[in-house]
């Protein structure tokens, strides 16, 4: 089964960037008011309202919040502009609201496919508003060949910016080089195993190795007093590292997705340890869903339920 679960996910991903087959999705009209009834679980919704009504909603069961306008590989210097302009109002949004929270982003959707300055320049703009509102802003990753940019741009940032925060990803190999690097800023490190299809000399699959390594990050980052955040849905892993005392540092929380193991979340949550869920918002939503479910494969059942039985309303379909 396992076997199976691993080239289930690596089919996943291959068509996850396939433009036509996107566009097919996204114009149906008959497939789209289906698909978009699974994605309900995974997505708050296409507008900032009800992203900022999903994260009001958990914020008041005692959650910490994450929050993010999907998009990405963005290659307009208008449409980079309006989705920085989308993140600067998301950020005032929950600075009114009163909420301590973080906004998560792909450097590809505000710029960086452009180049590196018009990148810098939105997220000088977005770190700074942040600052104001005191809001927490986590720089995504995204495909290997980006990293040496994403990295470049963070390390440029966090001189200035303690409130940005950086994703790695686990299992590629350059990884144990590149934590040593960020280790020497302030910033927040959240770790992912790494969720894109990469070329399999590059990385190390999903295994007992990668989780060994998963350990050795977050130990890494403990031992430092770095302020980290452990994202990932495994049982398993989360077990390990909670017996042995990781999930209790007071620089640690646990980060999940919304709609992706809930009944897990609250339980280390009514065990004191710090739970964020990481909400999304938007109409790009197809790519997001897909490698939801390529990440988390058991995500395809409750997926397909959710197209029968018609569950449109979180609060029923989460556990949180």
């Amino acid at each position: 089964m396992f076997n199976e679960e691993r080239r289930f996910s690596k089919a996943l991903k291959s068509i996850a960037r396939d433009q036509v087959l996107k566009a097919y999705f996204q114009n149906s009209k008959e497939l789209f008011p289906i698909f978009i009834k699974g994605a309900n679980r995974f997505v708050a919704g296409e507008t900032r309202t009800e992203g900022i009504e999903r994260v009001i909603y958990l914020y008041n069961k005692g959650y910490q919040i994450s929050l993010e306008f999907i998009g990405e590989n963005t290659t307009s210097e208008e449409d980079c502009m309006l989705a920085k302009n989308e993140f600067k109002e998301l950020i005032k949004d929950l600075g009114n609201n009163q909420m301590k929270a973080t906004v998560s982003f792909d450097l590809s959707h505000i710029g960086m496919m452009i180049s590196d300055a018009v990148a810098f320049t939105n997220l000088e703009e977005l770190a700074k508003e942040a600052q104001k509102h005191n809001i927490q802003l986590m720089i995504s990753m995204e495909e290997s060949q980006k990293t040496d940019k994403i990295l470049s741009l963070y390390k440029r940032i966090s001189k200035s910016f303690s409130n940005v925060g950086i994703t790695l990803q686990v299992h590629l190999n350059r990884s144990s080089m590149d934590l040593n690097d960020l280790l020497k800023t302030s910033g927040k490190i959240r770790l992912v195993k790494g969720a894109y299809q990469e070329s399999e000399d590059l990385y190390i699959a999903r295994s007992e190795e990668l989780n060994k390594r998963y350990i050795e990050f977050v130990s890494m980052c403990i031992d430092s007093n770095q302020p980290l955040s452990v994202a990932t849905h495994d049982e398993n892993l989360l077990m390990d590292l909670k017996a042995k005392g990781f999930l209790y540092s007071p620089n640690v929380e646990v980060e999940m997705l919304d709609g992706v193991r809930p009944d897990l979340l609250r339980s280390l949550k009514e065990d004191n340890i710090q739970a964020k869920v990481y909400v999304t918002y938007g109409s790009e939503w197809y790519l997001y869903l897909v490698h939801r479910i390529a990440e988390y494969p058991s995500n395809i059942y409750t997926f397909i339920s959710d197209i029968i039985e018609q569950n449109t309303d979180k609060e029923k379909i989460n556990t949180y």
